[in-house]
């Protein structure tokens, strides 16, 4: 079977796991990069082919965490072919094979800053969106995907619909986040459209709002305000502050989707706030302890 006929076989499969188009075609993308530089059929592919594909990559300048994603679709493909079509194959595609990449800390705003960032946000629309992702912890493809009736506002609820990893979850409304979108509902009208956001000038206005030109709203704000800030640095803010705020870790992971803890718990690297009040909380409990030692000692001594 050629390699077009086992994607065609791959995607189908695909389709009946549920997974999003946007991954399909990720999925399908990748697989097709990587048979166009094969120079065998897929099904003979080796450990040593991978290797040279990996280079192939690191040539073209390909970052870490996408030559990451490019082993990974395949090795997934590979798992596919044996366990799916029951070919007898070895995966060529070890986990081994994954470049190392950084850990940088998740960026957050200080308060001031969110102070300064959103006296600039004057449009009733971009300051609901924004509110959404500083208050809720919403993505920014959540923030686009988001419908009129995904909100109970007499619980003050906003239900999430499908979110990252097709996971459905909870978040609550906060004051001001409710009271911007109150705000933005009073000048979008009662058009009949699903999706809460919607674009206001242009040929396209009336239709819902893209990732991108959000995305495109932010750096607008972003360079007004002199304050360098992306959408998902608004959710990071939301963690940092629920975290100094005392809020519990497990908490923050539901409200913010995490499949794992430890996601979660980089926050706590950054969240200075709350290990300084840790730390002087459980000192002050250390030195009551040892300082009548010490002084005792210190008597000895002059004895």
């Amino acid at each position: 079977m050629s390699s077009a006929e086992w994607m065609v076989r791959y995607r189908r499969f695909l389709k009946r796991r549920n997974y999003s188009v946007h991954t399909v075609n990720n999925y399908l993308n990748i697989l097709g990069q990587f048979s166009l530089w094969l120079e065998m059929p897929i099904e003979e592919v080796a450990h040593k082919e991978i290797g040279a594909y990996t280079e192939h990559l690191l040539r073209k300048r390909q970052k870490p965490k996408t030559i990451n994603c490019h082993l990974g679709t395949i090795r997934a493909f590979y798992d596919y072919l044996h366990d799916e079509e029951g070919l007898p194959l070895i995966n060529p595609v070890k986990k081994a094979y994954r470049l190392r990449l950084p850990k940088p800390l998740p960026k957050h705003l200080k308060d001031e800053q969110v102070t300064l960032l959103f006296k600039e946000i004057k449009d009733a629309r971009d300051r609901a969106m924004f509110m959404l992702m500083l208050r809720c912890g919403l993505r920014v493809e959540e923030v686009a995907r988001l419908s009129i009736d995904a909100i109970d506002y007499r619980r003050r609820h906003l239900f999430v619909f499908n979110g990252k990893g097709s996971k459905d979850r909870v978040v609550y409304l906060s004051e001001d986040t409710g009271a911007a979108l109150a705000e933005y509902l009073k000048k979008r009208g009662a058009l009949k459209v699903k999706r809460m956001f919607l674009v206001q000038k242009g040929p396209m206005k009336g239709k819902p709002i893209s990732v991108r030109s959000i995305q495109k709203r932010m750096e607008y704000y972003a360079q007004k305000s002199g304050i360098e800030v992306s959408c998902h640095q608004l959710r990071h803010t939301m963690a940092t502050q629920l975290l100094n705020a005392d809020a519990d870790l497990a908490t923050i992971q539901d409200l913010l989707g995490h499949s794992r803890i430890t996601t979660t718990q980089r926050y706590c690297r950054v969240s200075n706030l709350k290990v300084q009040r840790d730390y002087y909380k459980a000192i002050e409990v250390v030195l009551q302890r040892t300082q009548p030692r010490r002084e005792n000692e210190l008597e000895l001594d002059k004895k």
